[in-house]
């Protein structure tokens, strides 16, 4: 059974999308959403620096589109997708563009969502100055009590040995030196603001606000939700849960868990593809995988999908 799954802030860097312009129809597509979303996709995935793509609303609708594109590689149509896929989700961001893929919003209203997404969590972010850090290797029972005595959110509980952190930047300068026992090292984030945490609330508000306006269908392929990684079969609940999703923490452990439950066999993710298929790794053994970073990854994907894609049961 295939998993296709979408990455989060933080997995874009400057340049990625250059090479999948070259692909037919892929510039078009995104000069056609950069004047939906009054925002060029173009430049920001191709000229733009480090710090410029940093910024959340900016890097929030980038990834969503990169994401897209690149599954219409592989996926044509909506029926494709659904014969092929057994399951989707999406890491925090990544949840906007599984919604989009399974159908329960169309793709110009999951791009305009996720454009005021990104703009209500960098005006959040500006607030205070908050960040995000990962901590690699350790035992949750030692890490969370840590976290929790220096004030910090455990704002991804990525599962495979990884946590992140969120908070102030007083609070992680306090991590960095002062780092559980058992973590091998603390890894800031190319992230603007300390997401799914206390600090987004007033994010929340004003993406319910712009949810109000939205028509979701139930998903067409099953969902995995980052809340608690259980299936979400109406389309409200999916919207719902993404707008509460913006101040509370990723259980992307339990999204794996439930992968594997569901019986898992190999996963797919979308451009631009590394951080999840990582985690996939050592989380999920014996599960085949491929990440799109570029074009030249698109024909081991479709490998992939020609021998696994078997919806379960």
């Amino acid at each position: 059974m295939l998993v296709l799954v979408a990455p989060g802030q933080g997995a874009q860097t400057p340049g990625f999308l250059t090479p999948w312009l070259e692909l037919p129809g892929v510039e078009d597509q995104l000069r056609a959403w950069s004047t939906v979303l009054d925002l060029d996709l173009v430049h920001y995935g191709t000229k733009a620096d480090e710090d410029e793509i940093r910024d959340t609303a900016v890097a929030q609708p980038l990834l969503v589109a990169a994401a897209l594109v690149s599954a219409q590689q592989l996926f044509p149509t909506a029926e494709d997708f659904s014969a092929k896929v057994g399951v989707a989700a999406g890491h925090s961001v990544g949840e906007v563009t599984a919604a989009a893929l399974t159908g329960v919003l169309s793709t110009v209203d999951a791009l305009r969502l996720v454009r005021k997404r990104g703009l209500a969590m960098a005006e959040a972010a500006a607030v205070t100055e908050t960040g995000m850090a990962a901590l690699l290797g350790g035992d949750q029972d030692v890490v969370l009590p840590h976290l929790e005595k220096l004030g910090l959110t455990p704002a991804n509980v990525n599962g495979a040995g990884q946590i992140v952190a969120a908070g102030t930047a007083e609070q992680l300068a306090a991590l960095a030196a002062d780092k559980p026992e058992g973590t091998r090292k603390v890894v800031p984030l190319k992230v603007a603001g300390a997401f799914h945490t206390r600090h987004m609330a007033p994010a929340v508000d004003a993406l319910a606000s712009a949810a109000t306006q939205l028509v979701p269908a139930d998903p067409h392929t099953r969902y995995v939700s980052n809340k608690d990684g259980q299936l979400v079969a109406d389309g409200k609940d999916v919207i719902d849960r993404l707008v509460g999703q913006v101040a509370s923490p990723v259980r992307w452990d339990l999204c794996m868990e439930t992968f594997s439950a569901l019986g898992a066999t190999a996963l797919i993710e979308v451009a631009p593809g590394g951080a999840l298929t990582g985690l996939a790794k050592r989380a999920l053994p014996g599960v085949r995988h491929v990440a799109l970073k570029k074009p030249d990854h698109l024909e081991a994907a479709r490998t992939l999908i020609a021998e696994h894609a078997v919806p379960a049961e």
